[in-house]
């Protein structure tokens, strides 16, 4: 693991230009401390984060004016980066100081008397910071607050602000004094394309740092995406209004400006939003970008280390159309990978830094950022060893042991239940908007079935399908990958790798048949299916994606079955016939070239 760069020292002075008169943030031996709110007022929590690239043994507290220990913290979360975070009530004004100790890293707060926040003369806000390490490994920690939830969970929300407004999660929290996490502050609704974007630039905001986006294409004839034009926060203003208002006009032109294309951009190219970088534990941190060939994408937001007992786990969350934001657990079935010129680069990226120059802001180039001292992770790695290579490094990456082959399977079956669950609440959504919405939801024209607008769009699951078939045969096909890869594996001693193979046959039958979800009938009544039965209807949703056909027929229910007896809604002749045509792209896993 690499020290911070002399420069993170830089973030003392950097992060100080809070207006709160004297130093609140500070940097020493490769620690940084960050406070919030930025204008603190008696009455009011105190937040004080610090970070560090290295597993430091300390503490952090903070101490009130008149000497007293208002709070502290040794639990260290992360890593890397590594972070602790404490809050505290004041209830005096004065000079608060929040300390890691033993280092020497401290940071004095103002507590009352704060000037009023100046709206921005250039731009959507006032850049007054850069981007640098520190400044990275705070969003990386705040990244990973934010979607916090325990491992055994499988959490949900129908939108990104159900998580901004959570003070326990959110340590920007009103952070600017604004309201803006409040019931009537900023609404964010991002689909997976914006997620990344609503994200980094919500950071920026509340920071102070350069943010920009690309407009891209999606790449089509033979040719992956192009990023032609590029859009600063230092633009002109979006329109007149209070703070909040020009901000939530800004996220909704990041909305109409970014899609899918942006994240496949080709790796090599210096024109895109995201760069792509190592297959490592310090670059698999919270905040990166994995990009799939097709269009979907994710947000890295915690890694939990291999254990004696566990494989390593990668956790990432993403936004559906609806809004609907989840978190799920890297695997094949749902970190897709392909190499292919056409569907430009997918694959693990972080955000291109923006540094300003002249009064303007521009992105560094690949070059830039591969010697500069604060990153130095641009990479073309993934890219070298073709498709399984690439798998084999993300694995050796969570888990540089030999994992034992039944833990294996199943932590495979628990993402492929994972995947099947997240599902149900796909399916539940078109047939809620079914129940108040009457007539057949027009269906696009071939490969736009992956990527539209409006309703389609909302409550289809052609793409979510597309994966999950794909995590089918991932399931089906893990015992004879073992045997064919027994050197990948920390085999019994004993057994051979057919008879490994045969215990493992059995065990995923028994885990796929004891495991079970339920979904909601179209008279109400509850239907619970297994995994194995999943397993076994693979054909049946190969065509199931169509909101337009019942819950039953979506879940792939037999015909003439007491299961399927409750259907009451199906799919227009002119549509199922399309299904039908499009079928051998499900068939076959494959998505289409636009």
């Amino acid at each position: 693991m690499r020290q911070l760069c002399p420069r993170v020292l830089g973030f003392l002075v950097l992060l100080t230009g809070f207006a709160l008169g004297q130093t609140s943030l500070a940097a020493f031996d490769g620690v940084a401390l960050f406070t919030s709110p930025k204008r603190s007022a008696p009455g009011e929590p105190l937040r004080a984060v610090a970070v560090s690239e290295l597993p430091l043994d300390a503490t952090l507290t903070v101490v009130g004016p008149n000497g007293e220990t208002y709070g502290q913290t040794h639990e260290r979360h992360g890593g890397p980066p590594y972070w602790w975070l404490v809050e505290v009530p004041t209830n005096m004004p004065g000079t608060y100081q929040a300390c890691l100790r033993p280092t020497n890293a401290c940071a004095d707060v103002l507590v009352g008397n704060h000037p009023r926040r100046q709206r921005s003369a250039d731009g959507v806000w006032p850049v007054t910071r850069e981007w640098n390490r520190a400044v990275e490994d705070l969003y990386a920690a705040w990244i990973e607050h934010l979607f916090d939830d325990p491992l055994e969970a499988e959490p949900s929300w129908h939108a990104l602000h159900e998580l901004t407004r959570q003070r326990a999660r959110n340590f920007l929290y009103d952070h600017l004094g604004l309201g803006e996490d409040g019931e009537s502050g900023l609404r964010l609704e991002p689909d997976c394309a914006d997620l990344p974007y609503f994200l980094r630039a919500y950071f920026a905001w509340k920071l102070g740092l350069p943010f920009g986006y690309s407009e891209c294409s999606r790449g089509s004839g033979g040719h992956p995406p192009a990023c032609p034009v590029w859009h600063s926060s230092l633009e002109s203003p979006v329109a007149s209004g209070d703070e909040l208002t020009r901000i939530q006009r800004f996220f909704q032109r990041v909305a109409d400006g970014v899609q899918s294309g942006n994240g496949r951009a080709p790796a090599a190219s210096d024109r895109t939003d995201f760069y792509p970088t190592r297959i490592a534990p310090d670059s698999l941190r919270p905040g990166t970008v994995y990009a799939d060939p097709y269009g979907h994408t994710l947000i890295l937001v915690h890694r939990v280390p291999q254990t004696p007992a566990a494989a390593g786990v990668l956790l990432a969350v993403d936004a559906q159309p609806d809004g609907t934001v989840a978190r799920k657990r890297y695997w094949r079935g749902n970190f897709l990978f392909a190499l292919d010129p056409a569907l430009g680069s997918p694959g693990f990226k972080h955000f291109r830094p923006i540094v300003r120059e002249h009064g303007t802001l521009r992105p560094l180039t690949n070059r830039e950022i591969a010697t500069s001292a604060d990153y130095g992770d641009y990479a073309l790695e993934q890219y070298e060893a073709g498709v399984e290579g690439f798998y084999d490094r993300v694995d050796a990456a969570l888990s540089p042991d030999p994992l034992d082959p039944e833990q294996a399977l199943r932590a495979t079956i628990d993402a492929f239940e994972e995947q099947v669950r997240a599902r149900l609440r796909s399916v539940a959504n078109g047939e809620e908007y079914a129940a108040t919405h009457h007539g057949i939801i027009p269906m696009p024209e071939g490969v736009a079935i992956f990527e539209t607008t409006g309703a389609w769009e909302d409550y289809a699951t052609p793409s979510r399908d597309l994966r999950l078939l794909i995590a089918l045969d991932v399931v089906r096909e893990f015992p004879a990958k073992v045997e064919a890869h027994p050197e990948r594996f920390a085999m019994p001693i004993g057994r051979s790798a057919t008879e490994v193979r045969v215990d493992l046959e059995a065990m995923l039958g028994a885990e796929l048949a004891a495991r079970r979800v339920v979904y909601t009938r179209s008279d109400g009544s509850p239907w619970t299916l297994t995994l194995a039965d999943v397993l076994a209807r693979a054909e049946a949703l190969e065509v199931a994606y169509d909101p337009n056909d019942c819950v039953e027929v979506r879940w792939g229910a037999p015909p003439g079955s007491a299961e399927s007896s409750t259907c009451r809604r199906r799919t227009s002749a002119e549509q199922a016939a399309r299904l039908a045509r499009y079928r051998p792209w499900f068939r076959e896993r494959r998505r289409p070239p636009r």
